[in-house]
This record gives structure tokens, sequence and C-alpha cells, in this order.
């Protein structure tokens, strides 16, 4: 489809000749998803249309106890330095944003009183600026106001390099302006067509100034409500024990009627993700399980228990495998893995293509994840719109000895390879967790017929998952060769997920190792795509940028993608939860509830 075509039929939706849902369909049948033609039509200028809310309980309250299993507890609850999941679904169930991402993608209003267009005067035509404004009554936990100043407040929180927050890239090219006590004008440093990033979803959750403003800069780590938070969430805070549990009880005055159904809220961390499976489907002792990374053959004999079931939420998230482009056994300056230090054998394009063929990720596939995840070339691979046509993968470890030969890496007596003093022993580390284990045996055989020996180490994932920067072994550390995890992509647009391969995302001492770039790579020709898309408001043209971004990472190697994971949870039978693969979990607690 050509860009004419393409806005001739978005004209014809916002002049109502074509109803919104055949141009969705029309998208689909070209290869896009939901989540896109949303986002066409919002650039277009077209408002969104809410969709209707489910939810059939009649009063707040009465509906007993929730509890949830994480088996990643949260660590800290201030969403500006939650680094991993657990912590981001912590902080979601006490703060909230302006809107949040349902399940196709559509933006849906939170604390925002309406969604910003261009009909309604929120959104400039030329991408220049967006307008948020607050509901009327909104309150923090303690009772009170909700205003524009807390929106201004965090800009500038999130904006300050000494807060070494995790939303810095969210809030970093806007200027937000109070216009009055309930709106703020955020302003783009140049046209930005994904204008739906801060203040909504996972990165906009938005905390209280009067809370905060005395813990700005490098006080930040020491504010005490980074462990007991003070929201608008339809729970306030009661308990919380790092690594182990939250608990909320509900919230008498939230700001939507007859919301939150559960009278309270228990968070449960630890353990690990079989026994979280089956807690849920099969005892039945939890109301929900989150991330449910266990092999699709234990997960059928569970759900044949009869309390609850498998959901998929389809999303953008990826299991991968990282080649540290630094050096993490050296020390530059106090700082291990510096930018200073390049490492030894992951320097070799050599070294770094033949890892790759030797990750098998069809056996992956089969005989780990089964129906839950798919083997992929891409590290971008939703919504269809950005997922790369131009790659490939295989598994060759013939063709693997061929380009270390080539490449002058020749086996010593022990049978590891070796060049210039450098062997190609690495350590190979991931959170504990028995599909990762297995994969990781897969890939130990693999590597040890190509020369290649991995130490493997298994980490307990509420530590490889920290916040806590004075962990050494968190995977934003990255204090060995080779890890490997799940990264998430919590909305329907990729700006914010291809971030991860920034020269000035890389995470180092400097940024207290919250910067996104886990990697360390470095690489002129990703950061001008990337700058060049932030600024397209053609949607063609920008999801050409993308998928150029996405090349430029696997042709140069740099990770290994290894399966395509949509997200998977455990649900009671009764429970009703809506999820979606473009936020958190509990991106719409406030409309769970339990069938009689």
């Amino acid at each position: 489809m050509d860009d004419k075509t393409l806005r001739s039929l978005i004209a014809k939706v916002k002049n109502g000749h074509l109803p919104r849902r055949e141009f969705v369909n029309r998208m689909l049948q070209v290869g896009l998803t939901a989540p896109m033609a949303t986002q066409l039509l919002t650039i277009g200028g077209v408002a969104h249309a809410a969709p209707p809310a489910a939810y059939k309980p009649t009063k707040r309250g009465g509906g007993g106890p929730l509890k949830l299993l994480w088996w990643q507890g949260a660590t800290l609850l201030n969403p500006h330095f939650a680094v991993g999941t657990k912590d981001q679904e912590g902080s979601r169930i006490f703060y909230e944003p302006m809107a949040a991402w349902d399940a196709d993608g559509n933006l849906v209003p939170v604390l925002a009183a309406e969604l910003p267009s261009v009909q309604n005067g929120g959104l400039a035509p030329d991408g220049t600026w967006v307008i948020w404004k607050l509901k009327k009554g909104v309150k923090w936990h303690d009772g009170k106001p909700v205003t524009a100043d807390d929106l201004v407040f965090n800009w500038e929180y999130a904006t300050d390099p000494a807060t070494a927050a995790v939303t810095i890239g969210t809030y970093r090219d806007t200027t937000v302006e109070k216009i009055d006590d309930l709106s703020v004008r955020v302003r783009f440093s140049k046209p930005t067509p994904f204008w739906a990033d801060a203040f909504v979803g996972v990165r906009g959750l938005i905390i209280p100034k009067h809370m905060f403003e005395n813990y700005r800069g490098a006080k930040s780590r020491q504010a005490p409500a980074n462990l007991k938070p003070v929201g608008t969430g339809p729970y306030k805070f009661a308990d919380f024990k790092p690594g182990d549990m939250v608990r909320g009880i509900l919230n008498p005055g939230y700001h939507i009627p007859n919301q939150p159904f559960f009278d309270s809220i228990e968070m449960k961390g630890g353990g690990q993700a079989v026994s979280a499976a089956r807690a849920v489907l099969q005892t039945g002792e939890f109301d929900y399980a989150w991330n449910l990374q266990v092999e699709d053959q234990i997960l059928k004999k569970l759900e044949a228990g009869g309390k609850g079931k498998i959901e998929i939420a389809l999303g953008g998230n990826i299991e991968f495998m990282l080649m540290n482009q630094c050096d993490p056994w050296k020390e530059v300056d106090g700082e291990r893995a510096s930018l200073k230090a390049p490492h030894p054998a992951f320097r070799d394009m050599a070294v770094r293509e033949a890892m790759s063929l030797l990750v098998d990720r069809a056996a992956i596939e089969k005989h780990i994840y089964g129906r839950t995840a798919r083997a992929t070339a891409n590290f971008l691979n939703n919504p269809q719109r950005y997922a790369s046509k131009n790659t490939k993968w295989s598994f060759d470890i013939a063709k693997a000895n061929k380009v270390l030969d080539a490449a002058g890496w020749k086996r010593g007596k022990d049978g590891v390879r070796e060049k210039n003093g450098t062997k190609l022993k690495f350590v190979f580390q991931t959170s504990i967790n028995a599909p990762r284990q297995k994969t990781q045996a897969i890939i130990k055989q693999a590597c040890q017929k190509a020369g290649i020996e991995l130490e493997l180490k298994s980490i307990t994932a509420s530590v490889f998952f920290s916040s806590d920067v004075a962990n050494p072994d968190t995977y934003t550390k990255f204090f060995t060769d080779l890890e490997m995890y799940t990264t998430t992509m919590p909305q329907p647009d990729p700006a914010v997920f291809m971030e991860q391969y920034l020269s000035w995302q890389a995470a180092q001492k400097a940024n207290k190792w919250q910067g996104r770039n886990i990697t360390r790579w470095q690489n002129d020709n990703y950061d001008a795509a990337y700058r060049a898309a932030q600024f397209e408001l053609d949607p063609i043209k920008r999801a050409a940028y993308f998928i150029r971004m996405n090349d430029l990472v696997i042709e140069n190697h740099v990770v290994v993608p290894v399966a395509y994971r949509p997200r998977v949870s455990g649900v009671s039978h009764k429970l009703v939860a809506p999820l979606s693969g473009w936020d958190n979990d509990m991106w719409a607690l406030a409309r769970w509830y339990k069938e009689s």
C-alpha cells in the first residue's frame, strides 16, 4: 500500500465515509496489526475510540483478598527506578499513568479526563506538542489533590541526570509546561510521531511531588516513599518486604465508581515459575500467576488440574542472548565492563557470528516452549509492520567452525580455541528458571563442538532482576561475557523498545547502570536511524527506519534472538483479569473481579 492510498483511507475515516473497524481490517490484510492501525489513525488526526470497559460489579469492595504470585519479588516501588518488570508491576498497584494500552493497542484514559486528539485541541497537527488534562477530583492516597504541578515535577525528576531514572529517555526530549491546575502541555523538540510516551503506560506512572520533591537528584534513592508509595491507584499501601511481598488495601476514595472489587491485594514474590503455575492451575491457592516461563508440556498437565487456565497475550517480548561488547573481567578507572575496554573476543565479528550459528532455536522452541514461544531471527517482532523480512537464522555447527577457522581462532590442546592469548572461554549467566537452564545446556553443548567453552551461571531471579545498584549480579551490570533474559515491549510502538542499542544509553557506572543499552554496543548508523525515526511523521518511512535498526543489530550479531515470547499467565477460572501484551499485566487492575 503506497503512501497516497494510506492517507486517502485515513481521510475517509476522519470524515466518516469509512468505518474505523473497516480501516483496521484493511490494515490487517496488508500485514499491519490492530495497534499499528490505531496509531496510524491517531497520527492522521482521528480520535481514539475508547473501547467499552467490561466490568460487572455494582459496588466497591466486598470481593475479599486478591492473591497474586510473582515468582520474582519486587525490590522497590518507585516506577522511575524500576529496571525490571517485577518492580514495574509492584509500582503499578499504587501508581497510575494518564493513559494505558489495552490488548488491541488502543490508548485508554486512566487519570486523563480525555484522550488528546487534533479535534479536541489536545494534539498538534504537526506533532510538536500534546496537552494532557487530569480528571477532576483525583486524590493521592493521603488525601492531597493531584494537580498539574505533579506532572511537571515528574518531568523534572526524571530528566535530572543525578536522579538516574530509567524513565529519562521518555522525558528527556520534552518540555512540560503547566497550563492550569489540571492541564499540562508536553512540547517536543521536533515533530514527534509517537507522542503517547510521556505520562503513558509502564514508563508514565506518576509519583506525587509532595512526597519526592525533597529527594530529587543525588538524594533520589533516599526517599522513604521508594518503599512506601503514596499513589492514586485502586489500592493503598499496607506493607512491603522487598523480594518477598507487597500488600495493599482497598482505596475507598478511588476515582472510578464501584472499583476496585477486591478488599485487599497481595503480590507474593519468590519461588520459581513451575510452583507459581501449580499454585494457580492445580491447587488454586492463588488467583493469578505472572510470567509462566515453564515448559509447555508441564503447563498442559497442570491445566488438567481444573483450577485455572493459561492466558497468552500477544506483544513484542523477546528472549535473547546478549554478547558483552566490553571486557567484564578488566577494571578501568574503577569500573568493570568499561566502554574504554572492548571485549577481547566479542569485538571480533567472527566470534559473534559463530555464537549466533550455535543457538539451536528450533530445538528450544519444540522441546521447551511449545505454544508459548516461537523461534525468530529478529529482535523486533511485533507489530508486524516493523518485523523485518530481511533476516534469517540457522543452526550450523560446521559453518561456525569454518568461520572461526578463517578468522584465525585455533584449537588448543584442551580443544578450546585461542587467538593472540585470548581463549574462547565465556561465563554465560541468566536467572534460575528451568527453561533457561535447559536453553543454556543446549547452547553449551553446541559451543563445545565449535571449540568454545561456556561456564554456566544461574542467579536467583530476584537478584538478577534487582534494581539495587550495589548488586554486582544484576543483568544491567552484565559483569559476565554472555547473558540471557526476556526484554519486554510494553507499548505498541518500538521507539522505547529500540533504545536498547543507542550509544548514549550504554549501562555504566556514570548512570548507575540504569542505561538501557546493556550490551554497550556503539554504532553510528544505528544512532542515526533512531534519530531519524524519532521525528519522521510518515508512518511508512518511520517503519523502514526501525526495520533498518533491527537489521543492524542482527547483521552485526550483537545479540542472538532465541524466541519471540507472548506473555503467558496463569488465571483462576473465576478471575476476570483484562490483560494486554502492550502494557503491564496490572494495567487494568482496578477492573479485576471474580465471577460468582
